[in-house]
């Protein structure tokens, strides 16, 4: 399975209903903002796939990420912020919310294969 499109990922999170995955993403915006590929690997995370599946959508920094092969200091960040938003309450929005960033993040990714 590979996911080719923003709305198959929405799907898939959808799906999901990770409340924690929200907070996570959320809070990787807090502390990164400008970071938005931290952020949503933050928020994908919590989806249970495997980093490949959206490697062709999200890029490879987002699979690297994913697969904890990420700088050292992002994986720290990443980790802390999942188990954070475990514990952690508060209004962390709605999945469709994220939309504009997923498109973003893709759309920054398909201009950088064109590149190659």
């Amino acid at each position: 399975m590979e996911l080719r499109s923003v709305d198959e990922l929405m799907d898939l999170l959808h799906a999901c209903g990770s409340e924690h995955a929200l907070r996570t993403a959320a809070l990787l915006r807090r502390s990164r903002p400008a970071d938005k590929e931290l952020q949503v690997a933050g928020l994908v995370m919590g989806t249970g796939q495997a980093a490949e599946v959206v490697r062709t959508l999200l890029g490879e920094r987002v699979c690297r990420l994913l697969r904890r092969r990420g700088p050292a200091d992002d994986e720290e960040l990443l980790r802390l912020a999942a188990e954070e938003s475990l514990t952690a309450r508060f209004d962390a929005g709605v999945l469709e919310d994220w939309r504009a960033v997923l498109e973003l993040v893709a759309a920054r990714n398909s201009r950088l294969e064109t590149v190659d």
